[in-house]
């Protein structure tokens, strides 16, 4: 599971602005900002890093999740209020599977940022309740193979056996 990607651009200041905007609809917020990098996220997790870099960058592709199709029709619209261009409106994308819903934005600088939503919009919404939330306990394995610590206390206990020395005569 990927827990964090960066984009490298050059005009920071104005990437994040954009950013800030354009990932508004979704959730998305500047969580943790530094001089040359700034991370965006939900909930406190940062997973999107815009990044400085004086190298020319070369485009990149991220696609972002969202958990309703209007808000991802609302980032397609914030994102080219923010100065993006269009690279695929919101819509269905069956070639991809019957319900991949989503839109591609171009940043100021060429990262192609796509939202997207899988769910069948027509499917029950099943919430999951405290009980079935909840991790499964955890099964305690029946071994017959004593602890190291078990043996090496035992083997420290056992004093070795002194060999008599034969006495000549």
């Amino acid at each position: 599971m990927i827990d964090h990607v960066g984009v490298r651009v050059q005009d920071f200041s104005r990437l994040v602005a954009f950013y800030r905007e354009a990932l508004a609809p979704i959730g998305y917020s500047v969580l943790m900002e530094f001089p040359d990098a700034a991370g965006l996220g939900t909930k406190g997790k940062p997973d999107l890093w815009i990044m400085k870099t004086d190298k020319t960058p070369h485009p990149t592709h991220v696609a972002i999740s969202a958990a309703e199709r209007a808000h991802i029709d609302a980032f397609h619209a914030a994102g080219l209020s923010a100065g993006g261009t269009d690279n695929g409106p919101a819509g269905l994308r069956p070639d991809y599977h019957p319900h991949y819903y989503a839109a591609f934005i171009l940043d100021p600088e060429g990262n192609n940022i796509e939202v997207v939503c899988h769910d069948d919009p027509k499917a029950p919404k099943v919430k999951a309740s405290k009980k079935t939330a909840k991790a499964p306990a955890k099964v305690k394995a029946k071994s017959k193979a004593k602890p190291a610590k078990k043996i090496a206390k035992k083997a420290a206990a056992k004093k070795p056996v002194a060999k008599a020395k034969k006495k000549k005569r």
